[in-house]
């Protein structure tokens, strides 16, 4: 069902850290980039359950700004919301904001997003990406934040292609910047997790669609451009292969994650050492569909509910970009009990519903 959050394996109370005797403990929340495309579904999910959110985003203009006030008044509805608009590489101004609040945990999701766009515009990412993380890694540090949760990315994975791709496989062979710093935010909130106890989950997202998208990413730039009856670009000829993971699903498995803040894993070894866990309070988690879909297919079932076929232009490889992302989810089902469960073909058929709304296109 569209639009409607399913609770797989269990509901997120009975897998929670902060629920005893099955009542909930409302929490404090911080969500970074609270009007991008999961911060705000997030944002809603948490205050649905109860919870007290804080937001802040800087509102740039990487796409249609207007989206992403129309995401952010529908959190700004909710009495429990707070939204503050923040930079992340405002040194200053981070810093006082985290002397203003206390939060539980921090969910970081502000970034500068994109593979393609690292390449054209690659101070853009150094910024935001490694001095604005560094800035809310000390807020975190400085303001005894209980749990620090980051949004890393299934870019991370780089030249491997072994597949599925494990949270305990090597990461260091990046092919874009963009991969290079979410890499570098692992390592970075690492080292914290080392030096200062502050427990850090990083959550790799696999390939993120559903209704109030982001308008660079694939999906949204097929439906409008098989809409308007134009071209639509298809990179290594479609021979593409993907893990499209829906928002409802990805934003149930962040929750259980916040939910569990990780400690030190008493089996490592420093002789043999696993890049997913620490002697540290830290974890890295892949959080994916576990079901990877061709390219061509999902384009496909686009065209399907579109009532539309697709005029397809066919070009090489891109640099930075990878032939295919697949999930191993077993770390983070044993853990958290995630479980996702959208079909790729109900879930494009959610997005173009509400693409039609938001659009007004009959």
């Amino acid at each position: 069902m569209c639009g409607t959050y399913v609770l797989h394996g269990g509901s997120v109370s009975e897998t929670s850290y902060y629920f005893k005797n099955k009542s909930f403990i409302s929490l404090q929340i911080l969500i970074t980039g609270v009007a991008g495309f999961i911060g705000a579904t997030l944002a809603q999910r948490l205050l649905e359950r109860g919870d007290k959110v804080v937001g802040i985003d800087n509102l740039n203009d990487y796409y249609d700004v207007s989206l992403k006030q129309a995401r952010l008044n529908r959190c700004l509805a909710h009495p429990a919301f707070q939204f503050e608009k923040l930079d992340i590489i405002d040194r200053a101004g981070i810093a006082g904001f985290f002397r203003e609040h206390r939060f539980d945990a921090v969910m970081h999701l502000a970034a500068q997003a994109g593979v393609r766009y690292s390449i054209e515009n690659p101070y853009a990412y150094i910024d935001a990406n490694l001095v604005g993380f560094g800035n809310v890694l000390e807020g975190c540090r400085h303001g005894k934040v209980g749990h620090f949760v980051f949004a890393s990315s299934s870019s991370v994975y780089g030249a491997n292609t072994r597949l599925p791709f494990s949270e305990h496989d090597n990461v260091d062979h990046p092919v874009s910047l963009y991969a290079a710093t979410k890499k570098a935010n692992e390592l970075m909130a690492h080292s914290y997790a080392h030096l200062y106890g502050l427990p850090c989950t990083g959550l790799r997202f696999f390939t993120v669609y559903g209704p109030w998208g982001r308008p660079d990413m694939a999906l949204f730039k097929f439906t409008q451009g098989i809409l308007e009856r134009r071209p639509i670009t298809v990179f290594n000829h479609g021979k593409m292969v993907r893990d499209f993971t829906y928002i409802d699903d990805i934003v149930d498995g962040v929750v259980r994650v916040i939910d569990r803040a990780p400690a030190s894993t008493p089996a490592w070894n420093a002789q043999n050492p696993d890049p997913a866990t620490s002697h540290a309070p830290y974890r890295i988690y892949n959080i994916g569909n576990h079901r990877p879909v061709e390219l061509m297919h999902y384009i496909r079932v686009l065209e399907e509910c579109l009532g539309r076929k697709a005029v397809l232009e066919m070009l090489p490889m891109q640099e930075g970009d990878v032939p295919a992302t697949y999930a191993d989810t077993a770390d983070i089902t044993r853990d958290t009990g995630f479980e996702p469960a959208m079909p790729v073909e109900t879930g494009v058929a959610c997005f173009v519903d509400w693409y039609r709304k938001y659009y007004d296109i009959a």
